[in-house]
């Protein structure tokens, strides 16, 4: 049975949405053309694709199971993570830009919940919402290399949020056979219809309380790589299907 799909607006998804009101009229139009058009989009192809699931030894999710937990990926594999978790009322975070207005409406639409925020504005609020998400019992989810890159250069956030929560850090990447490739900082990629995906998982980063900053520091590096080995793997493994 497939999940419901429900906007789920976080209190700071709410106050995003006033602050949308501030946009343009030809802004606001932009929005709701936008996010509809990439909505229906994602329903469109996402049922098409035919999905791998390939967790490490140790991964905390199966990829249909995930406890409560932070989840981290490449910004450009937004599209095939989108459709495979629709309807669970995982929180991410987005950014507080024009862009980001957007993306989070397509998320809400398919059942995340919006924690409007970045590296580089809201930060400290978007964190503190996504600890409340967290002890909610809601999984959270960063796109790691955004909001405007570098592209494969992970944030510190998550690192952060877990020694805070005790949360399990995870990387995972969304390979896609077939794809368009946008000529964007991310490189963002929609797959093509009838394409096959590989969903791969890392095993867990635990960070302790009372982690020192040079302890921090190796862990963000450990995420890192995480996240190249997550990239790669999944994308080996659909040439190795061929």
């Amino acid at each position: 049975m497939e999940p419901t799909e429900q906007a789920v607006p976080t209190e700071t998804g709410k106050k995003s949405e006033n602050a949308s009101r501030s946009f343009s009229l030809r802004q606001r139009f932009s929005l709701w053309l936008i996010s509809w058009t990439g909505y229906l989009f994602i329903r469109l192809i996402g049922p098409t694709l035919r999905y791998t699931i390939v967790p490490e030894p140790g991964c905390v999710s199966d990829g249909r199971t995930v406890p409560t937990s932070i989840w981290c990926f490449w910004h450009r594999c937004l599209i095939p993570v989108g459709y495979f978790f629709r309807g669970r009322q995982f929180a991410i975070m987005i950014s507080q830009s024009f862009d980001g207005a957007y993306i989070a409406r397509i998320v809400q639409k398919l059942g995340f919940r919006a924690v409007r925020g970045s590296s580089s504005r809201g930060a400290v609020g978007a964190l503190l919402g996504m600890r409340q998400e967290l002890e909610k019992g809601h999984v959270t989810a960063f796109t790691i290399d955004g909001p405007r890159g570098p592209r494969y250069v992970a944030k510190r956030g998550p690192i952060m949020l877990a020694k805070m929560t005790g949360c399990s850090v995870n990387a995972f990447y969304i390979a896609v056979e077939r794809a368009w490739v946008l000529n964007s900082w991310d490189q963002m990629i929609i797959p093509k219809p009838f394409s096959r995906a590989c969903a791969y998982g890392s095993s867990p980063l635990h960070v302790p309380a009372n982690a020192t900053e040079s302890e921090m520091e190796a862990l963000h590096q450990q995420l890192q790589a995480a996240l190249e080995r997550c990239r790669e793997q999944a994308e080996q493994t659909l040439l190795a299907s061929r």
